[in-house]
Order: C-alpha cells, then structure tokens, then sequence
C-alpha cells in the first residue's frame, strides 16, 4: 500500500486528500500535517487520516506531497534538511517554484515533480499537469498520475509551459466565475431575478463546455453557430469586441503568468 505525506492541508492539499479518499484511498494510507492541533484534530474527526509532525509525516511516507503556499516553502525544506529519505518522490504543488528550488535543497537526485491543478478538482473536473525535475522518470510520472486521475484529467508537459498552465488553467476557474458574475449582474439589470438568471447562467455554461469537450470543433465555429446575421448575438458579440474584452483577457492570462515568474524569483 502506497502511502502519501501531503505537507499542507490548506485548501488544494485538503482538495487533493479529499479526492482520494472519494476515490477509494484507504484513509490509514494517507498523512497530513498541520500548524494548529486544532486543525490537526479537525482533520482527523473529519477525514479519518492521521495528523502528524511534518518530519514524522515524511519518514512514515512513500510519496510527499507539498501543499504549502510557495513563500512558506523554503522553511519546509529547511525543516527537512537531513531527514528527507533519499529517492523518495516529493510533488510540489507550489505555483510558480520550479523543480530546481527542491533539487537543490533535497538530497542529490531526488525525484521532483511540478503539478498544478486547480479548483474543480472538488467536484472530480480538475485539470492537472505534471513536469518532471531531472532525476524525476516516467515510473514517478505515473506514481504522480495515479495521485491525481480521481480528481480529472492530467497532462505530462515540459516545466518550461508550467508559468502558462499557471495562468490558464491554474488561476482560469477564477476568470469563468468573473464572467457568470458579470452576466448575472447583467440578467438582473434586465429584470430576471438572481436565482432563474443563475440557473440559466450555469446550464448554458455546463451546455457549452460540454460541446467543446465532446464535439471537437474550434471554438469559432461553435460561436458562428450561435450567430446569426443581423441577430441579438453578434450584436453581442460586437459590444465585447469594442470593449476589448479578447485583449483583456490576453492582458490577464499575461499578468498571472507573469506573478508566477515572480514568485519564483521572489523565493530563489
């Protein structure tokens, strides 16, 4: 039985457990940690698992994962100096630090893995994608994967793509909501009351990923699908483009890959 160490059990190294436990992971096979005995007991009433010192945690491991924010990480590591067992895999789920912040702070030729993965992971729609350090192989890819398949699809790409995964699909649930928001503050203004203008919001935007998922058309040809001349949509569709809604957008993706880069500069 493989056993996995999640060192952080914030919001995404909570996500991550959960989701293995709903996937059939024995409980007694899965550690974490926590700053507070209150949290550490929380935990342990809600999740079944054991809550242990961080070093403890790592020693009875096969596979540590890191759930720490990024600017906490370096102390982790400097906690694990000397005890981190040697060729054990450790996947870090730090946005925006790269393999060589671990390597170089763990024992020679670790295995390392970068994974970023996002929000919908809570409801098993996750995308995850994996990045291999150098000491990392394809068996420790798929140690990775078999972590992180209940939760929804994973994808292996070179670390140097892991600062635009970051912005798009990383941060990229937030840019979805930001739209449902906007469109329901808007169907509001147009007299629908919020809970019949969610309920549209939310099916037409479950309709719409379900036909770019299953229909492999490019998304323009879904969208001139929708568009009729002289119709409500491309009236629509005009407004967005003289607000420079596709720029925006651009601008955003930009911005966020650019604070991953910085994260990982701030922490060099």
């Amino acid at each position: 039985m493989t056993t996995v160490a999640v060192l952080g059990a914030g919001k995404i190294g909570l996500t991550v457990l959960s989701g293995l436990l709903r996937s059939g992971w024995e409980a007694g096979s899965l550690i974490a940690t926590a700053r507070r005995p209150s949290r550490a007991a929380e935990l342990e009433a809600a999740l079944g698992i054991r809550v242990l010192p961080t070093t403890e945690a790592v020693a009875a491991a096969d596979i540590t994962v890191v759930a720490v924010k990024p600017q906490d990480a370096g102390a982790l590591l400097e906690e694990l100096l000397g005890s981190y067992p040697p060729g054990q895999l450790l996947v870090s789920l730090c946005a925006g630090l790269p393999t060589s912040f671990f390597e170089k702070r763990l024992p020679t030729d670790t295995p390392v893995i970068r994974a970023m993965t996002n929000t919908p992971a809570l409801v098993d729609e996750a995308m995850t994608v994996l990045s291999a350090g150098t000491s990392a192989t394809s068996d420790h890819l798929a140690l990775a994967e078999s972590l992180f398949a209940p939760l929804g699809k994973t994808m292996r790409l070179d670390e140097s793509h892991q600062d635009a995964v970051t912005a798009l699909s990383g941060s990229g649930p937030a840019y979805f909501y930001y739209l449902v928001e906007a469109m329901t503050d808007a169907a509001i203004l147009l007299g629908l009351p919020r809970t019949i203008a969610s309920e549209l919001i939310t099916q037409t935007a479950v309709g719409a990923a379900a036909m770019l998922k299953e229909a492999g058309s490019h998304p323009v040809q879904l969208r001139e699908a929708v568009t009729s001349p002289a119709g409500t949509t491309i009236n629509a569709v005009r407004e967005l483009e003289r607000h420079r809604v596709r720029a925006a957008l651009a601008d955003a993706v930009e911005a966020a890959r650019d604070r991953a880069r910085d994260i990982a500069a701030e922490q060099s």
